[in-house]
């Protein structure tokens, strides 16, 4: 309302980030003052004498970044798409009435999951209790970074064995004496300090699987226990103590694997394995019983050993 003096009374206003005011209205009355609009930003009421009464301001708020195709009013409509082919969730969106390039991000994901479109798996496990994380948001946003946040929904993390490569061609088996025993995993203890004992090699009694490594000392080799055919990251050594607590100073064990001399076996002419690190040799003591480092081979021949292929072990 103006009278007499309000002549020429400005309304200044601020529209919003990113938005502008469009041309406004001003729906007047007999009495009511007239309304122009005098710089982008403000309106001025003009009127000549005393005028008054009360009349209804009216205006739009347009987009102002018709460069980028968005529009003043934006409908905007999501769809999902679970690409089976490759795992990944899909966003996509339609913009109207104009078309307007939108983002898409996503909140409260599991650990393992970053957000993107494609939503593409990672590293994240199956909930315990059930396969999927629920109260998961995706948002839209457009170039004027106006967001449209969709509702909550439940995501899928389905698990899946992992299938071990091959064992390498001709390095899973192991070493294997004239009596057919070989080393074995006592009872199948996979730990450190477990003991190694001397046991008959074959196909079906995992705990006579290893895997054979070169070593780092000039000829010399490890061997790491592999029961399922993919190495457990223990290896066969003699540390040079009673290390299982069985009374053998250089009883043979499991122990993480390492480049230390103590788990390096250098094969000799005659079978014999000698640690690098002590000097003595892999000698049995029949059936059953821990392997143990000897000054010389065993007499009766039980120390000489061949690396047998997993292939040509017996079944």
């Amino acid at each position: 309302m103006a009278s007499g003096t309000g002549k020429g009374s400005t309304l200044s206003f601020t529209a919003p980030s990113g938005e502008v005011f469009t041309t406004p209205s001003f729906t007047a009355g007999t009495t009511d003052a007239s309304l122009t609009t005098h710089t982008a930003t403000s309106l001025v009421l003009t009127s000549g004498g005393t005028v008054t009464g009360s009349g209804k301001l009216t205006f739009t708020i347009a987009s102002a970044s018709s460069a980028v195709g968005c529009s003043a009013t934006e409908t905007v409509t999501v769809s999902v798409f679970n690409n089976n082919t490759n795992g990944t969730v899909e966003f996509s969106a339609t913009v109207i009435p104009a078309s307007c390039p939108v983002t898409f991000s996503e909140s409260n994901l599991p650990p393992g999951l970053t957000s993107g479109n494609p939503l593409v798996p990672g590293s994240s496990a199956p909930r315990t209790g059930n396969n999927f994380y629920d109260g998961v948001r995706y948002t839209v946003t457009d170039s004027l970074g106006s967001t449209f946040t969709g509702g909550t929904f439940d995501l899928y993390v389905f698990g899946h064995e992992v299938t071990p490569p091959p064992p390498p061609p001709g390095n899973f088996g192991d070493e294997v004496n004239p009596f057919g025993n070989g080393f074995d995993v006592f009872q199948q203890h996979q730990a450190v300090n477990a003991v190694i004992a001397g046991w008959t090699a074959t196909q079906a009694d995992p705990a006579t699987h290893f895997l054979r490594h070169a070593g780092t000392v000039s000829g010399a080799f490890q061997f790491e226990y592999a029961p399922h055919g993919s190495g457990t990251g223990l290896c066969v050594s003699d540390p040079g103590f009673d290390a299982a607590g069985t009374g053998l100073t250089d009883g043979l064990v499991l122990r993480g694997c390492n480049t230390g001399p103590w788990q390096q076996f250098v094969p000799q002419s005659n079978g014999a394995l000698e640690n690098v690190a002590t000097g003595l040799f892999v000698n049995p003591n029949g059936t059953g019983a821990q392997l143990r480092g000897g000054t010389s081979p065993v007499s009766w021949g039980g120390s000489a050993y061949t690396w047998t292929d997993f292939a040509h072990l017996p079944g």
